[in-house]
């Protein structure tokens, strides 16, 4: 019992984490402004009429259109789709054979084999048609589109005798098949962004602030996110007292019984 109860103080810091993350997300997205392009260019002019080019700093929100860098567009890895920002990951689903008590025991177990998230910018072009770079950071956005889902039974190849192809008897890996999944933001997709704008490079960018806040790319709208987050702290608000209080009791148990 004690150590089911640890485990619920172990759940109830993480979902603690989580809950103070999004309450945090939830303030900074109510507190800070939607700007057009062109405001963020006024004031940054005005930064730089005071002498302070290259250190103008604004968080707030942006929303458009995602627009490519000017290279072009990315490729993705896995299904070739043009985009402006793209992850994959790589599965390996394999089967672990141990043995205890005198027993053979089977464990089905997944492990990551590759992973890959693009960290090279792109832009946003505002409801004026104005464009504002964007610095991804490596930083996954919310809910982009989905375009590879599957699963690759593992079939490895034995030798063939006298035109027939054999099963692999050697193969020891106990490989059950790969999870392929990737995700992309394509040309044109309509994106909510809460970051920090600087002009660091010159042009405007908005990416991950420097210090304090908070940077969220999502291809959902900004009420819709506010209400995720509600969500997600209301339910989190209710768990993480019940599992201290669970974890509690059950220590308390361990130890006295």
């Amino acid at each position: 019992m004690v150590i089911f109860g640890i485990v619920l103080f172990v759940a109830a810091g993480v979902g603690f984490y989580f809950m103070r993350r999004a309450r945090d997300q939830l303030h900074a997205m109510i507190g800070a402004e939607t700007l057009p392009v062109n405001e963020l260019e006024v004031l940054r002019r005005a930064s730089d009429e005071v002498g302070a080019r290259g250190g103008f700093r604004k968080q707030c929100e942006v929303v458009g259109a995602a627009h490519p860098r000017p290279e072009g567009v990315l490729v993705s890895e896995l299904s070739k789709t043009e985009c402006v920002w793209f992850r994959y990951v790589v599965k390996r689903r394999f089967e672990r054979v141990s043995y205890r008590d005198g027993r053979r025991h089977t464990e089905r177990r997944t492990e990551t084999v590759s992973q890959h998230t693009s960290w090279e910018g792109y832009a946003l072009r505002d409801d004026q048609g104005v464009l504002i770079g964007v610095d991804p950071n490596g930083t996954a956005p919310d809910r982009p589109e989905q375009v590879v889902k599957r699963f690759e039974p593992y079939n490895p190849q034995g030798p063939v005798v006298f035109g027939l192809q054999l099963p692999n008897i050697f193969d020891s890996s106990g490989t059950i098949g790969y999870e392929y999944e990737e995700w992309v933001i394509r040309p044109g997709r309509r994106l909510y962004i809460l970051g920090e704008v600087h002009d660091k490079i010159g042009p405007l960018v908005i990416g991950k602030p420097e210090r304090d806040g908070h940077f969220i790319v999502s291809t959902r709208t900004e009420q819709e996110v506010r209400d995720s987050r509600r969500t997600q702290h209301r339910w989190l608000s209710i768990g993480v007292p019940v599992a201290t209080l669970a974890g509690i009791v059950l220590v308390v148990l361990g130890i006295v019984l």
